[in-house]
């Protein structure tokens, strides 16, 4: 029986000061994508990886680059130990290093648009900020209540929306600052068991963030995106991505869309399942481990264990 793998990739959130300085240290391959990026972006990818605090890791024109080359680094030692995806999804900007994985952009070209996308969501959070008396938007994860529940408090608060649907107990609500303060009190008193404010820079996936869809499209209007080369999901449909014109066109809908993460767990599951003829293993190359934790709670989560791959021991597991 052959093996197979399915690659999940982390979004904003998932960032931390340090991120994979093992394994950059142990394994030449990693220190080249960190350093080729640098190339690429005239930024020093070593000093924002390593020297940074939380607080400037956590603006979206830092973060979404940081977590990019982290993934992408950890992919290529995963490839050197002969591990590749024959499906890929990621959660939120990892659909960008999934892009690459599937061989939907180049490697010069995932850096230059994320690099890009950063940058222009991080200006667009900046001006809502500002319009809003310097108070920050952002995104808080309602605990222990459904997601229809939490799609019917973000409808009856203006500037908030249901954006991340993660899993049964857990769906994400994007606003303005104010905005968020009434859904989580709303959450609250509706028997969430918790309302945690998230470590990101705006309120993605939401219609607050059309300004920034708009001078995304521009941004990549000239970029080819070819047709996936593996399975690869969108969080914009939920469903398989076929074709490079969809995954363009995707790209920027999902600046103001939903997160479909949930839908995207069951048919990637349905396809495991179904594929007696191949023993599949889940992994999650990136900063952190919480879409480990999310495909724990599914049905498929027993049986198909995802694993965090984001240090020399987890990279050495991986390959056993």
């Amino acid at each position: 029986m052959a093996k197979k793998y399915a690659f999940l990739f982390p979004g904003q959130g998932a960032q931390a000061p340090g991120m994979i300085k093992d394994v950059a240290d142990a394994f030449p391959a990693a220190k080249k994508v960190v350093d080729d990026v640098s190339a690429i972006i005239n930024l020093d990818m070593a000093k924002l990886l390593w020297e940074s605090d939380a607080a400037e890791l956590s603006r979206s024109d830092n973060s979404q680059i940081a977590i990019t080359t982290a993934s992408i680094a950890l992919m290529a030692v995963l490839k050197e130990k002969g591990i590749e995806p024959s499906a890929a999804m990621g959660f939120s900007l990892g659909e960008f290093p999934a892009l690459y994985a599937a061989g939907v952009l180049s490697f010069e070209d995932v850096i230059s648009v994320v690099r890009r996308r950063g940058l222009i969501m991080q200006a667009v959070c900046e001006e809502i900020a500002a319009e809003n008396e310097g108070h920050v938007p952002g995104m808080s994860a309602i605990i222990g209540l459904s997601p229809d529940k939490v799609k019917e408090i973000a409808a009856g608060i203006k500037d908030a929306y249901a954006a991340n649907m993660n899993s049964v107990k857990q769906t994400v609500i994007s606003g303005t600052f104010d905005a968020l303060a009434a859904a989580e009190k709303a959450a609250t008193e509706a028997g969430a068991r918790r309302a945690i404010r998230l470590k990101v820079a705006g309120p993605f996936h939401s219609p607050l963030m059309q300004k920034a869809a708009v001078e995304f499209e521009k941004a990549i209007a000239d970029v080819k995106f070819a047709d996936p080369k593996i399975k690869l999901f969108s969080n914009v449909t939920g469903k398989e991505v076929l074709k490079g014109d969809e995954a363009k066109s995707s790209a920027v809908l999902h600046l103001t869309h939903p997160v479909l993460w949930t839908d995207e767990e069951k048919v990637l599951g349905s396809l495991i399942t179904a594929d007696s003829a191949n023993e599949w293993t889940v992994l999650e190359p990136g900063p952190g481990k919480v879409l480990s934790g999310l495909w724990r709670d599914t049905e498929f989560g027993e049986k198909y264990v995802c694993a965090p791959v984001n240090t020399v021991d987890s990279v050495n597991a991986a390959a056993l």
